[in-house]
């Protein structure tokens, strides 16, 4: 397994992919309300990021992935197909996941939306997610293992009686979409690939309302829980700094400092 620990130079190009990716999820979620199709949400992140930032959207061809972002829905846990037949009600919950090619470098990134009132259990699900995702990120620094995160992600989801997707996983990345490592949203402490300055991954833990369990629906993309329950995503990209972490994805309502 090869890892690839990024130069400064390398890091500068990183951030910048990564403020692309924020800023597109920055600018979408006041187009997500009841009445809007998938399609038109996909329409406009990706005017956005092949017009106003001159910018390649990853996902776009991507294995043959036909739309430049993907919209998981509910019990979509990942890769759901933006859709004009896909039209968000009042009460939906929908993740939004964004990669931004920017000279050569990837910043993946994405966030959970709520369409109109939600169910209080849609939302603590959506919470605890993101909880999941905030104390993962905060543990990481030179010296930790992944072994670690995996379990700490997994401590804290199934405390709140929810389970951790098993079935994919955060990666490293940097002038590829997917890299080593593979990062786990579960796992033994003290265990796995020890972290180090210049590395750079995502942490995507992906939290189900129900079992763990996932199926591939027929397009070949689309994975939903297996259990037809809701599920809860977040995603930040990474750099471990010399004494902690950067979030390179980091929107401007979170408490993470800008480099």
């Amino acid at each position: 397994m090869t890892i690839q620990l990024r130069s400064a130079d390398d890091l500068a190009k990183m951030r910048e992919a990564g403020r692309l990716a924020a800023e597109v999820l920055e600018l979408i979620g006041d187009y997500v309300v009841p009445g809007v199709s998938t399609e038109k949400l996909d329409s406009i992140c990706h005017d956005h990021i092949v017009n106003v930032q001159k910018a390649i959207p990853a996902c776009l061809g991507y294995r043959g992935f036909p739309k430049s972002v993907c919209t998981s829905v509910n019990q979509v846990v990942c890769h759901g197909i933006p859709s004009e037949k896909k039209i968000l009600k009042n009460g939906d919950i929908i993740n939004i996941d964004v990669t931004v090619i920017k000279d050569g470098w990837y910043g993946d990134t994405s966030k959970m939306y709520t369409v109109g009132s939600v169910a209080a259990h849609a939302q603590r699900l959506i919470d605890v997610s993101q909880e999941c995702l905030y104390k993962a990120i905060d543990l990481v620094k030179p010296g930790i293992r992944l072994g670690d995160i995996g379990h700490l992600i997994q401590t804290h989801a199934e405390a709140n009686y929810y389970s951790v997707v098993r079935d994919y996983c955060g990666h490293g990345i940097g002038m590829e979409f997917h890299e080593e490592p593979q990062v786990l949203h579960y796992g033994t402490p003290n265990t796995g690939l020890v972290l180090a300055e210049g590395m750079t991954f995502t942490i995507e833990p992906m939290v189900n309302a129900g079992k763990h369990g996932t199926k591939l629906k027929p397009d070949g993309w689309t994975v939903e829980t297996r259990d037809g329950r809701l599920t809860s995503q977040w995603e930040h990209t990474l750099a471990v700094t010399s004494d902690g972490v950067e979030v390179l994805t980091a929107r401007h309502e979170e408490h993470y400092k800008k480099k």
